[in-house]
């Protein structure tokens, strides 16, 4: 009996799988800490002997090369992707046996010109199929990132791709998606459950709408997605090596002020309220959890020497592990436990409060309102009299924004903490509420909605 196991990084918004038929292994699309597959397979006692990609990955650093190196495994890459290293390569309707298991590799482009995604058998019968960023559960993957001028053509590609799946695997066959959990790599928001090619029939826009409408939806879906993804694609052709995650070297306070007086990026792991009641002058929050790498990622000048500051040592190697996984691979130093690094330090302040606050404040003079969230969600509903700049945008027109005290808002508090902690760090007096926006109406404010 085959098993199917995921392998999730809600972080990112992906998932790998591992395969297995209970003697050997295979593996779809790995993470960059490969480890975690390592023990899925040896928590079965099986042997990986085959890493396949479903395309060269633009959200993450891939751990496939290494897995495979390391484990001694046939690396599967499309023969039409210009990588820099050896490999297996493959393309439309090869079929590989892998033990008691059979893959058949269809060409799904869309997503990327090379997309594969890959049919799992038990001998002739049809399992599942690996998608990738393609056909994802509810969605499809985007078609923007190779370029403005690609993605119309990808978009006609990917809507091709969805009805050749459709109508080449049966109704019962698992949809296993690589994308589109919480991923920027989702035209529209996807889900996470169970799914089947019977299921996308039903309800995927891919699959129900016409091509036209279709294409037309998910271009105009289309939002920014993460600087950072410009490195990816790179890297992954480049043969990324496995992560080093070795501690980082401890940093006394001394150097934590040199380095940001130099320009660097000291970044403070802690929560967004313990970050606003006292922190270092020119750090800049972003809280250790699921949006970490996303907006660090996205929002750091790429090589940028980074330094991370948290409560314990095990918060800086969750951190380094998240990082890790998008080609932040060098952190130049760490510093823990606020009763070191901040011990005689002079500490900066701001307040973090909630839409109620906002609404008692406006009634006692004027501020400037702060909306750092995308401009898709602007759209659905915003503050009346907010000053629209998203996250990703907000360095470079900082300079746009009125005197006085700036009140920062977001979806749910995250993105204003990391906001507020960059107008702090240039000097700006600045208020995070880091409330939930859902809030705002319940607070009285009036709400603009499209």
């Amino acid at each position: 009996m085959i098993e199917i196991v995921a392998i999730d990084t809600p972080s990112l918004g992906d998932r790998g799988y591992l395969a297995t038929d209970g003697c050997v292994a295979l593996v779809i699309d790995v993470q960059r800490d490969f480890d975690r597959v390592e023990r899925a397979a040896a928590d079965r006692g099986v042997t990986i002997t085959h890493v396949f990609e479903t395309h060269m990955h633009n959200d993450y650093v891939t751990g496939g090369l290494a897995l495979a190196r390391a484990v001694d495994a046939q690396y599967l890459v499309n023969a039409a992707d210009p990588v820099s290293f050896d490999r297996t390569p493959v393309a439309d309707g090869d079929l590989i046996k892998v033990g008691e298991m059979r893959v058949r590799a269809i060409a799904t482009p869309g997503h990327t010109y090379t997309h594969l995604a890959y049919a799992l058998g038990d001998g002739d019968q049809l399992l599942a199929a690996f998608t990738g960023g393609s056909l994802l559960n509810g969605s499809t993957g985007r078609t923007d990132l190779l370029g403005a001028a690609h993605r119309r053509a990808l978009a006609r590609a990917q809507f091709s791709s969805a009805h050749r799946l459709a109508s080449e695997l049966p109704d019962a066959v698992s949809v296993c998606p690589t994308h589109g959990f919480g991923s920027f790599c989702s035209a529209t928001p996807a889900g996470g459950g169970p799914s089947t090619i019977g299921d996308e029939k039903r309800a995927n826009p891919a699959l129900t709408s016409t091509e036209d409408d279709y294409v037309d939806q998910l271009l105009a879906g289309l939002d920014a997605y993460p600087a950072y993804y410009a490195h990816m694609g790179p890297a992954n052709l480049a043969g990324p090596a496995a992560p080093a995650l070795a501690p980082p070297r401890p940093a006394e306070p001394a150097e934590l002020r040199r380095r940001i007086a130099a320009g660097e990026w000291v970044v403070d792991l802690r929560s967004r309220t313990a970050f606003a009641a006292g922190h270092l002058y020119g750090a800049l929050n972003f809280e250790l959890g699921n949006n970490l790498a996303t907006y660090l990622g996205w929002l750091i000048p790429w090589r940028t020497p980074l330094t991370l500051i948290g409560d314990t040592a095990d918060a800086v190697l969750a951190a380094q592990r998240e990082l890790c996984r998008i080609g932040i691979d060098k952190i130049e130093s760490a510093a823990v436990s606020p009763e070191q690094w901040a011990a005689g330090e002079r500490l900066n302040c701001f307040p973090a409060v909630d839409f109620a606050a906002l609404k008692a404040r406006t009634k006692n003079g004027s501020l400037v309102l702060l909306d750092v969230r995308r401009r898709s969600e602007w759209q659905a509903a915003h503050i009346d009299g907010a000053v629209l700049i998203p996250l990703h945008e907000l360095a470079a027109r900082m300079g746009e924004l009125p005197d006085g005290e700036v009140w920062v808002h977001c979806q749910s508090g995250y993105r204003a903490a990391v906001a507020a902690s960059l107008l702090a760090a240039c000097g700006r007096p600045v208020v995070a509420i880091t409330a939930d926006f859902s809030a705002a109406d319940q607070a009285g404010l009036a709400i603009v909605t499209s």
